[in-house]
Formats: structure tokens, sequence, C-alpha cells
């Protein structure tokens, strides 16, 4: 019964391009101890090796790219120059590996996520008064709801909520007593995504209130008309 050579016995494959025949080729040519002999054979796969992969010739300096394919193949360990009259060596790698900063910081609550966080920021530099009682609602309201996102399985209570944000905020934002939490599954939820940019945008330096806003897009969109006509 003839002995069969399967895949996985074999070598890796250096360039796929070239197949395992351009491969065996170059290993018996670093074999051949007459040199002149090795030349004309390296010479002849670099011949082969073109005519395997034609589209090599509309590549600038093609040739140089056959023989730098042909040294990889022979791991550069094999005696015989290119058509310049040189040899490649191997070249250096250099591992360098760089720090990757990662995009936020350590949260403590995890499970809450990061937006909550900033939520929360906004809150404590907020008045007290009916509007930082709403926002305290909303932060509540999510909070809880991602709690139950979070483990299905486990049943959080009103009480937990409040105890987290007091611990989160070292006491500066509390839960009134009294307050329902759920209003996210009341309101739908868009409620927290609708407070924190409405919050986000009392923020910014300079805001325009939304008349403002509407006359800015208007003018806008006139200009852009009159560009189109001319």
């Amino acid at each position: 019964m003839a002995d069969f050579e399967y895949n996985s016995q074999r070598e890796n494959l250096i360039i796929p391009e070239y197949g395992r025949h351009i491969q065996k080729m170059i290993d018996y040519t670093k074999k051949v101890e007459d040199a002149e002999k090795r030349q004309r054979m390296a010479e002849s796969i670099i011949t082969l090796m073109n005519q395997m992969v034609p589209q090599n010739k509309s590549v600038e300096d093609y040739k140089d790219k056959l023989w730098v394919h042909f040294f990889k193949i022979a791991d550069y360990d094999i005696d015989v120059i290119t058509h310049k009259g040189g040899k490649i060596e191997r070249p250096e790698i250099k591992k360098t590996l760089e720090n990757i900063p990662y995009t936020q910081k350590t949260i403590k609550y995890r499970h809450y996520g990061k937006n909550i966080m900033a939520l929360v920021a906004m809150a404590e530099e907020m008045e007290p008064g009916p509007k930082q009682d709403g926002c305290i609602q909303i932060i509540a309201s999510y909070m809880k709801l991602a709690y139950r996102n979070w483990n299905k399985d486990h049943y959080v209570s009103d009480e937990n909520i409040r105890t987290d944000l007091e611990v989160m905020t070292k006491g500066k934002l509390k839960v009134p007593e009294g307050m329902k939490i759920d209003l996210l599954a009341m309101s739908g939820p868009n409620a927290f995504a609708n407070t924190f940019n409405l919050i986000a945008k009392k923020k910014k330096k300079g805001g325009r209130g939304k008349s403002g806003g509407q006359y800015k897009r208007s003018n806008s969109n006139r200009d852009n008309k009159q560009r189109r006509r001319r």
C-alpha cells in the first residue's frame, strides 16, 4: 500500500501564491554544492515564479519583488546573488509595544455605566429645588432599569437604588421620600436620553434657546437655497 503525504504532515507554505513545488525547488537548490549550478537553478526558479504570478510585471521593479520572495522562502539561508549582484538579508523586526490608553476611567458601579456618572456630576452642580429633584428622579429610574438589565434574576428594591445613589455621591444626592423611581418604565426608554441631552445643552457656554436654534437653522436653509440658484 502506497504511503500518502497529507497536508497536515507537510511544512507550512511561506508564500502560498507560489505553491508547494516552488518551495520544494528552493529547498533543493539550497543543498546544491556547485555555486554556478545553484545560481542557474535560482534564476530558473525566478523565471518560473514570474510565469506563475504574471501580475508582478505591472509592479515597478517586479524582479526585485521576486527575489525578495525567493530569499524569504529560502529563509534567507541560500548562497546566491540577485540580478543586481547582491544578496538580500533578513530584515530586522523591532517589536515595540505601546500602551493603549483606556477611553474611560475606572467605574466603581460599572453596571450603571459611565453615562449615569456624567449625569450625576451634572445634578451635583444644580441648585437644590424642583429641577434637581426631577433630575434625581430620572437618575434613580435609570439606575433601577440598568440594574434589572444587568441582573434580571435578582430583585432590586427602591431602597437599593436610594442607598447606591447616596453612596455614589457621598451624600450629595438623595432620593426624596415618597418619590417614585419607576419613571422610565412609565415614560419610555427615551426619558433618560432626553433629560441627559437637555441638561448637556444648558451647560454649554453661550447656548441658544429653542427659538434661537430654529432661527439659525431657517437662515442656514435659506442661504443654501440661494447658493443653489446662483
